[in-house]
């Protein structure tokens, strides 16, 4: 069975639990708590596991896998039905672009260990934390709203009616949004996503509040 190192509130894990439900995939959540004592990912153990000391790491068998994209690409190419990615070179670029942009120009930016940096040692203030991350992740989404506006591509989901990878990676940043109170009124489309996709039972499965670990 599939192994999945996981933290409930984990953008980049919630990627990774979305593509494994909607594949129905079974697999086993091993929680690391990112906070508790300091940080559990920074156990010798898990260390071993990913150097980076970041979660998601897959285990399938004897084969370790980390960074959620990578394990979403690797899941759609060992698991076809349903994709993930279309098979269009054209289609797949451009839902690769919209899933890069969220996790390499948005999350980066207001993930758990930068937070817990401009807490301490930099002493910035919750209320001043919060603004950093309603800053990047609005000039993030009014990027991508043009984006999915403009591309002519977006459906129901990012890119047509079913979910991709894009998804994926779009609802957990949502989630993210919604927890620094970020605005999302001037993201109808987004938005319209956002509650799309949350109809949907891998979806909602993945979601932090549904998690074994959740608090």
């Amino acid at each position: 069975m599939l192994r999945l190192y996981t933290y409930y509130r984990s953008s980049a894990a919630f990627r990774v639990r979305i593509a494994l439900n909607y594949k129905e995939l079974p697999y086993e959540a091993v929680p690391v708590h990112l906070l508790r004592g300091g940080g559990e990912q920074h156990s010798a153990g898990f260390g071993e596991r990913n150097p980076a000391r970041l979660v998601p790491v897959l285990e399938d068998a004897a084969f370790t896998l980390t960074q959620s994209l990578a394990i979403i690409e690797y899941l759609d190419e060992t698991h076809p039905t349903p994709a993930l990615l279309p098979r269009d070179a054209v289609a797949r670029a451009t839902v690769r672009a919209l899933a890069l942009a969220i996790a390499c120009d948005i999350h980066p930016l207001n993930n758990t260990r930068v937070m817990r940096y401009l807490k301490q040692p930099l002493a910035i203030d919750e209320e001043r934390r919060a603004e950093w991350s309603r800053h990047w992740i609005a000039l993030g989404f009014s990027a991508l709203e043009r984006v999915l506006v403009q591309g002519g591509t977006a459906g129901a989901c990012c890119y047509g009616d079913a979910p991709t990878m894009a998804d994926c990676c779009l609802i957990p940043q949502v989630f993210n949004a919604q927890r620094v109170n970020c605005p999302l009124e001037p993201f109808p489309t987004i938005w319209r996503i956002y509650q799309h996709c949350m109809r949907l039972e891998a979806f909602v499965r993945a979601a932090p509040g549904a998690q074994g670990d959740a608090e």
